[in-house]
This record gives structure tokens, sequence and C-alpha cells, in this order.
């Protein structure tokens, strides 16, 4: 009984509820195309069509990012996210049709429709998660988010890991993909619970939406805007490289050195971690004992030390070897071979430095959006900043699949990683040394004129 009386007092228009909503969206949809571009290739022994989709993927993905904060502005956040997510399951389903013709187009195609479900979900996701919450809140709801959405990559990593337990195969089976678009339909339908921005209300009191209804004139000249914002450019850097490391520790780390299930085994710990950190991270970016400047500054100093550390490591195992098994039916030459998880002795290194990724990945995209959150309260930028950020990501993975596509040496995709790392961080010292303890605040405005226009669209 006291857990029903618990549900009764959650409130439907908290922006805490909203982000869980939207967190369940990113489980069920995201979530489980991480956990399957997680097995490297999507699951498939040969990663060409995989890394090939994952290119088209993120070319649409960089236009439909930069587009998706206005799209969103416009449209409303129900309808779009619900589209979005069915294109997830269009493109986990695409691999049954690979598993059984051979013919990779089909899904280098969903691939690109994906790419614009992506950018569009990934703008809405980034407004309602860092514009719902109170300034001294952000970190937490950040936090919130992030731990459900890579539930969805531990579950994801779990059903390759259980159905393949005893096969010997290469491949996913049909199974797992039917699987993934089973829950990735669920998550679509689930974007339809979202409520509209405008009826959305603090616990305080305040409502959520302080701006007036927008229009399409309006956004492109935002999105203009955006390339000629000093702070954005600044992030840049950051924004291109946030992904840029998937494609190498997918392929030429997990798919090369481990066998399949010990593949889907990783990705339970890797997503797994990445809820750890996202938590831990939040504890100090929302701790109010501190100005916002010098928690961001102990922050980049966290992120920046833990992932030089990380690459450090990387190298040393990179050394040891320089392909992964081989469409051939040569295997990988990584010393005596591919490493099953109950070969405890070799296993156990490669395996938490593989989980060391998942906590690195969430404290520095953790990090970033705070930082974008923490530039203004004003919804509808933040919307544009989110795409924004994702669309520059975006480029950034493009990059990152074609590298490994046209089977550029891993050491030096590993190099690239690293020297990029560097890059990005200077330009982020000097945003986070910029903050100001409280964002600019919107001015209040009649929002009549925008609940009725958005809850006609949404």
């Amino acid at each position: 009984m006291g857990l029903f009386d618990a549900f009764k007092r959650v409130r439907y228009y908290s922006p805490m509820t909203q982000v869980v909503l939207v967190g369940l969206v990113c489980f069920l949809c995201p979530g489980m195309f991480n956990a399957l571009n997680g097995m490297g290739g999507g699951g498939q022994m040969d990663r060409t069509v995989g890394n090939n989709a994952n290119t088209a993927l993120y070319c649409t993905f960089i236009v439909f990012g930069i587009l998706g904060g206005s799209i969103v502005n416009l449209c409303g956040v129900r309808w779009t996210i619900a589209a979005s997510g069915l294109t997830y399951a269009l493109y986990s389903g695409s691999y049954i049709y690979l598993n059984h013709t051979k013919n990779g187009a089909f899904t280098i195609a969903a691939g690109a429709i994906l790419g614009v479900g992506a950018g569009i979900l990934w703008a809405a996701q980034g407004m309602i998660m860092v514009s719902y919450p109170r300034e001294e809140e952000k970190a937490k709801y950040i936090a919130v988010f992030w731990v459900i959405f890579n539930l969805g990559g531990m579950l994801g990593g779990i059903l390759p890991f259980a159905i393949n337990f005893k096969s010997e195969k290469d491949t996913l089976s049909d199974g797992v993909y039917i699987a993934f678009v089973v829950l990735e339909c669920i998550g679509a339908l689930l974007g339809l619970a979202l409520a509209p921005p405008s009826k959305v209300v603090r616990n305080d009191g305040s409502s959520v939406v302080l701006v007036k209804y927008t229009s399409a004139g309006k956004e492109a000249l935002e999105i203009v805007k955006l390339f000629l914002n000093p702070m954005m450019l600044a992030l840049l850097p950051m924004c291109f490289t946030s992904n840029f490391f998937y494609s190498y520790q997918f392929g030429p780390v997990n798919a090369s050195i481990f066998t399949l299930r010990t593949r889907g085994f990783n990705n339970i710990f890797y997503w797994g971690a990445q809820m750890v950190g996202a938590f831990a991270l939040s504890f100090l970016l929302d701790n109010q004992k501190m100005s916002r400047r010098k928690r961001g500054l102990i922050a980049f100093g966290i992120v920046a030390v833990f992932f030089n550390v990380i690459w450090g490591g990387t190298l040393k195992m990179q050394l040891k070897y320089t392909h992964g098994p081989l469409p051939t039916g040569e295997t990988t030459d990584y010393p005596d071979g591919l490493i099953d998880f109950l070969e405890h002795s070799r296993a156990a290194g490669p395996i938490i430095l593989y989980m060391l990724y998942g906590i690195g990945d969430a404290l520095y995209q953790n990090f970033a959006y705070w930082i974008i959150g923490s530039l203004t309260n004003d919804n509808q930028k933040l919307s544009r900043y989110a795409g924004f950020y994702k669309g520059i990501q975006s480029l950034g993975a493009t990059v990152a699949w074609q590298l490994d596509a046209k089977s550029v040496s891993y050491m030096h995709q590993l190099i690239g990683n690293w020297v990029l790392l560097g890059i990005s961080l200077p330009p982020m010292f000097y945003v986070v040394y910029t903050l100001k303890d409280h964002s600019e605040e919107v001015v209040q405005a009649d929002e009549s004129e925008y609940s009725e226009k958005h809850e006609v669209q949404v």
C-alpha cells in the first residue's frame, strides 16, 4: 500500500516525471541501438555493412541534429519523439534482412533514415532534460536520465549474451534482432505519453515554458545564429569528440579481441558503468556549497585526467595486436586468440578497461550537457543547443565510423581519439571558466498563444 500511495503522489506534469518518461523512451530505443552497436558491426562478423550504416546514419544525423531543435520547437515533443522511435525499430529489423540475404543496401538505407529520427529525438530529449529542472537540480536530472537510458544498453547486452551463450556463431541470431524491434516499438509508443512543455510545472509552481510561440522563419534565423555564437563555437571540439571514440571502442576493441558472447557480457558492464559515472558526477555538479565555476573546473579536471589514463591503458593493450577476426576466416592476432569471459586471467584486465570506457563516456557527456544547460534557462534555446551538440557530435561519429570502415590501422584510430581529446580540452576549459552562478533568465511572456498552438500539434 505504501508503494501505491507513493505512486499516487507522483505528479504527471512534474519535470521529473517527464524526464523519467523520456528516459524510458531512450531506454527502449537509443538504449537498444547502443547495445546493438556495442556488439561491433551490429552483431555481424563482417563489420563493413554496420560501419557504412553508421556512416549513413551520422551523415543525416548531422543535418537533423542541427535542425532537430527547431523541428521540436515547431511541432512539439509527443509526435516527434514517437515517430523518431520507430526509425530505431526499422534499423534493428534491417539486420534480419541482412542475415538472410547478405545484402547490406537496406541496412545502410535504414541507417540514413534512423539519422533523421535520432537527430530530432535527441534534440527533444536534450531540451526536456536540461530545461525542465531548476538550475540547482540540472546535474541530478541529467544523471537520472542517464541511468534509465543506459539500463537499455545493459538489457541490450544481456539479450545477446543469454541467447548466444552456447552458440559458436559469429553473427547474432534473428531472435535477438526481433527482441530489439519489439522493445523499440514499445519505446516509440511511450513517446505519446509525454506532456506538452506548456503544461509542465515545477514543484515551486513555475512553468518550464516562458517563451512565446515560435515560427519557421525565426527558427531558420536562430539556426544560423548558432554558428555565430562564441560559446557554441568554443564547444565545437567538445561536441565533435563526444562520440568519436565509440567506433574504436566497439570495433577495434570489443569486436576484435572478444568472443561474441563476451562482447554482450562486456556491454552489460559498459552501460552499467555509465550509470555509476553519471550519478557520481551529479553530486559534484549540483553541490551548492561551491560556485558553479568551481564545480565545473573540478569536473573538468576529473574528465581530463580520467580520459588520459584510460587512453594510456588502451595504448598498452593496443601494442599487442593489429586486427580482429577477418571475413577470410583468419582470427585476431591478439595473443592466444579471442578472449572469453570465462578465461579469468586473460579477461580481467581488458574487461575492466572496457568498463572504464563506459565511465569515461558518462563523465564526458554528462559534463557536456551540464555545460550546455548552464548557458541558459530558455527551453527553446536549449533545444537548439542540444540539437547543435548532437549534430556536431554526429559529424565526428561519421568520420570515426568511416575510419574503421576504410580499415585505418587500430593504432592510428587510437592516436586520433587521444589527439582529439587534447584539442577539445582547452576551449572546454575556457567556457567553464566563464560560467556565471546563474544562467541568463528568460523574460516571462504570455503563454496562451504557445499553449494553444502546441497542444494542437502534439
